[in-house]
C-alpha cells in the first residue's frame, strides 16, 4: 500500500477572518490598558485643574490651566473617578505645609477651589487689620513693588486697581498695590490688598484636628476660610479630606481671546511667558 506524505506546503493559509478578529482583540487590549494608565495617571499623580477667577492674584490668573499633584496629602475619594468612598476616609494622609497652593472640594456644593494654605491644625488664627495674625504673632508682611496685571478678555481691572496704558504699548495693564508675606517657616508670596473691608477682621479661632486655614493671595477678592461655608461663596475651615491635590505647575494660559473657528488665535492668545512656571 503506498502512503502518501501529506506536503506541509500545501497546507490551506489561515483564514483572514481570525487574522482581523486577532487583530481587533489586540488593540481592544491596547485600549484597555490605556484607559487603566490614564485612570492611575489621574487618581495617583497628577491632574488638571483650570482657574476660573482672580482669587489667586497675582500668583494664579484667570485663564490659567494647572496639573495638581495628588500624591502629597494622601489618596481620598475625591481623587478617585465618581468620589468612590475609601475606608477610612483618606489613603497614606499627609498634611499640607504652610503657604502650599492646594485644591480642595467645597464643602457645600463640592465645586473645586484653590486656594493658599495659612493655619494648620492646632493653630490660633485671626486677622487684625487684614493682617493675618497665628498662635498670637502677627506674619510679617512688607510693602512690594506693584503689580502689573496685563487687561484682556477674561482678566479685568478690579476695585482695587487702577488701569493705565502698558509700558511696551501693548495694551492695558491694571496696576496694583502689593505686599510680600511671610509666614513661619520661611514661605514667602505677594498679596494683593486694596484696603479696608469687612473681611479685614476676624477673630481669634482655634483650628480643629484635621483642618486647614485657608486664603486667597487677592485678599479682597477671595471667599476663602474667613467666611462660612456656603455654596458657591465662603469655604469655613477646610476639612483634610476635602483636598485633592496641590497645585504644582501651569501648563497653559490664555487671556480669552481665542477663537475656536480660528486656530491662529488659539497660539495669539496664549500667555507663553506663563507656561512652566512651578507652584
Amino acid at each position: 500500500m503506498d502512503v502518501k506524505t501529506q506536503s506541509l506546503e500545501g497546507s490551506p493559509p489561515a483564514a483572514s477572518g481570525a487574522r482581523t478578529g486577532e487583530s481587533w482583540g489586540s488593540f481592544a487590549w491596547f485600549l484597555l490598558k490605556l484607559l487603566a494608565l490614564v485612570l492611575v495617571f489621574r487618581t495617583l499623580v497628577f491632574s488638571p485643574f483650570s482657574i476660573p477667577s482672580e482669587s489667586m492674584l497675582p500668583r494664579l490668573m484667570n485663564g490659567d490651566y494647572l496639573l495638581a499633584a495628588k500624591w502629597p496629602y494622601g489618596i481620598s475619594r475625591h481623587s478617585l473617578p465618581f468620589d468612590l468612598a475609601l475606608p477610612g476616609g483618606r489613603l497614606l494622609p499627609g498634611t499640607p505645609e504652610r503657604g502650599d497652593i492646594v485644591i480642595f472640594k467645597h464643602p457645600i456644593d463640592s465645586r473645586d477651589y484653590i486656594k493658599r494654605v495659612i493655619g494648620l491644625p492646632g493653630d490660633r488664627v485671626a486677622v487684625v487689620g487684614g493682617e493675618v495674625v497665628l498662635n498670637g504673632v502677627r506674619v510679617p508682611r512688607v510693602p512690594a513693588p506693584d503689580v502689573l496685571v496685563p487687561l484682556s478678555p477674561n482678566t479685568g481691572c478690579a476695585w482695587g486697581g487702577e488701569a493705565e496704558p502698558a509700558a511696551d504699548g501693548s495694551g492695558e495693564v491694571c496696576r496694583y498695590k502689593a505686599f510680600r508675606e511671610t509666614l513661619p517657616g520661611g514661605r514667602s508670596y505677594t498679596v494683593l490688598d486694596f484696603g479696608p473691608w469687612s473681611a479685614d477682621a476676624f477673630s481669634e479661632r482655634v483650628l480643629p484636628p484635621g483642618t486647614l486655614f485657608v486664603m486667597g493671595d487677592n485678599r479682597d477678592s477671595s471667599m476663602d476660610s474667613r467666611f462660612p461655608a456656603s455654596a458657591g461663596e465662603g469655604v469655613g475651615f477646610v476639612a483634610q479630606d476635602l483636598l485633592v491635590g496641590r497645585a504644582a505647575v501651569i501648563v497653559w494660559s490664555t487671556d480669552g481671546s481665542a477663537d475656536w473657528l480660528d486656530p491662529v488665535s488659539w497660539f495669539s492668545s496664549a500667555r507663553w511667558s506663563r507656561i512652566g512656571d512651578r507652584l
